[in-house]
């Protein structure tokens, strides 16, 4: 099973989710909000800023696929999907993907007060 580790306190991020919650095949995906799973984090050995940047997916075999590459896992898990996920995959609209993907969450990462918040504690610990 896939654990799914998504910034539920985002509206974007949840609202998408919320709808793979919708079409998912029944205990196929294993969604962990990281505000109320914060233990599952530091189990996964995921700093919680980097869980609030990027989506992060773990595999049953101990993988870990973030960003576009997390999307992609999750999508081949669900009905239509797969299709996205084939187009997504092509060399140059992958590289593409992956591009836009960081620049949007660094994006939404700096407008965000709860990963700012994130951010200055990780910085004030180092």
């Amino acid at each position: 099973m896939l654990s799914v580790f998504y910034d539920d306190r985002c509206k974007i991020c949840s609202k998408e989710i919320n709808f793979y919650k919708k079409i998912a095949p029944k205990n196929s995906l294993n969604w962990l909000g990281i505000s109320s799973s914060k233990l599952d984090l530091k189990l996964a050995n995921i700093k919680l800023v980097d869980a609030l940047l990027y989506l992060h997916v773990k595999d049953s075999e101990g993988n870990f696929y973030i960003g576009v590459d997390a999307f992609i896992v999750i999508w081949k898990k669900l009905p239509y999907f797969k299709y996205l996920n084939l187009i997504i995959s092509l060399p140059i609209i992958y590289q593409l993907a992956k591009y836009l993907y960081k620049q949007f969450a660094k994006y939404r990462f700096n407008k965000l007060k709860h990963c700012q918040i994130a951010f200055e504690e990780e910085k004030n610990k180092q």
